[in-house]
């Protein structure tokens, strides 16, 4: 689906052919001092931004519609979690068996979490995104409410196409300025980009041994430890403690163990030393995991609970792991949108933090209104309702 959207703005842009637009080619000419100040030259500017004369329609509308951060997560896992993907991901574990383990012994990462990430991020390599990156980038500064990332990868940009792994005629990616198989914004290529086949060349887009090993090395810089999974589906047992459940309270799996948490499949943990905490990404009546340091350097990837589970999952999937054994509930609520905000909000303002204010109710957001009813002493159901945000209102 959403392919077949970005595809019919895209068919739409090309039917009407775009008018330049002054105002945008004058902001785009306000960026130079900048560029110049990073000791890039006048010429690659101007190539750069060659017949780049107005915003493009299509990221405007994208950038408001992210669906990791605008679905429910077991949503989100439906699309991204397929059993044509886990089947094309089995396939390609088979056909690039030795590249995948020689980069797992350099980097300790796992191999079927990156051939999540490349399945999720570009269907492996079969959509790498073909718009223009600085287009993108400069109608992301231009408008919309993603300035501040757009503002942050222009100079890496610049740095990319002063490389010339890229010509600025061919500088393609996604309508985020995300390139190559894996998906890669340029910031990320500069910090972690790696030159696996030894050719001189760190190239993302037309070398899956580099963007796997750059995906590999970033995971690794991220904090990826290869002696624990990302996580594993549990069961909590009938009177455990829900104010322990949240990233504040990180406990060896072997501490969990002894506080009555099992897996949801198998009799023990792979890792019982790890560091890890209790997760309920679409609250207390859906599916409960204990998620380690792997988890958060897959958010360092992007930060989307829903796709650090998606991601991690399907890796699973494709290693041969089972599916997700607990039913995903509705994710049901009496408060409007414009409350879900305001909850969120006051969430926040209390000390709560919901991880942003979007109105979509993810891992963080359980987290943060069971961390409030603990504080107020009311009953421990993790659900962000009416009552909820009444007792925000009144100060409590």
């Amino acid at each position: 689906m959403r392919k077949l959207i970005l595809a019919l703005l895209m068919g739409v842009a090309l039917a009407a052919p775009a008018k330049a637009d002054p105002k945008f080619e004058a902001f785009i000419q306000t960026l130079w001092p900048r560029v110049q100040k990073a000791g890039f030259s006048r010429e690659l500017f101007d190539a750069a931004f060659k017949g780049i004369t107005d915003p493009d329609p299509v990221v405007i509308k994208l950038a408001k519609n992210q669906p990791e951060f605008k679905s429910t997560t077991s949503e989100y896992l439906d699309k991204a979690v397929t059993d044509i993907r886990i089947n094309t991901g089995k396939q390609m574990l088979a056909d690039n068996a030795k590249l995948l383990s020689a980069i797992q012994a350099k980097y300790g990462v796992d191999k079927d979490v990156l051939l999540g990430i490349w399945g999720v991020e570009s269907n492996f390599g079969k959509d790498m995104g073909s718009m223009s990156v600085m287009r993108c980038l400069a109608t992301l500064i231009y408008t919309g409410n993603k300035k501040n990332y757009a503002q942050d990868q222009l100079i890496p940009a610049f740095k990319i196409l002063k490389s010339g792994i890229r010509p600025p005629d061919n500088f393609t990616g996604s309508w985020a300025g995300a390139m190559g198989h894996t998906q890669f914004i340029p910031a990320t290529y500069i910090s972690s980009a790696a030159d696996w086949t030894g050719d001189g060349k760190k190239d993302i887009w037309n070398s899956k041994e580099d963007a796997l090993a750059s995906t590999a090395n970033y995971l690794k810089l991220s904090g990826w430890k290869g002696d624990r999974p990302w996580g594993w589906e549990v069961k909590l047992p009938d009177k455990f403690d829900r104010s322990l459940i949240g990233r504040g309270h990180w406990k060896p799996v072997s501490e969990w163990v002894k506080l009555g948490i099992t897996p949801a499949i198998g009799a023990t943990f792979s890792a019982p030393a790890a560091p890890a905490f209790v997760m309920i990404p679409q609250g207390m009546d859906g599916p409960v995991f204990l998620v380690t340091q792997n988890f958060k350097a897959l958010l360092a990837y992007n930060f989307s609970h829903a796709y650090a589970l998606a991601v991690g999952h399907l890796g699973d999937r494709i290693g041969g792991g089972p599916k997700i054994q607990a039913v995903w509930p509705p994710q049901t609520t009496d408060l409007t949108f414009p409350e879900r905000v305001e909850l969120q909000n006051r969430l926040t303002r209390a000390g709560f933090d919901t991880g942003g204010a979007d109105g979509r109710f993810g891992a963080q957001t359980y987290e943060a209104v069971l961390g409030y009813q603990k504080k107020l002493g009311l009953a421990l159901d993790g659900f962000p309702a009416r009552k909820v945000l009444e007792h925000l209102r009144k100060g409590g």
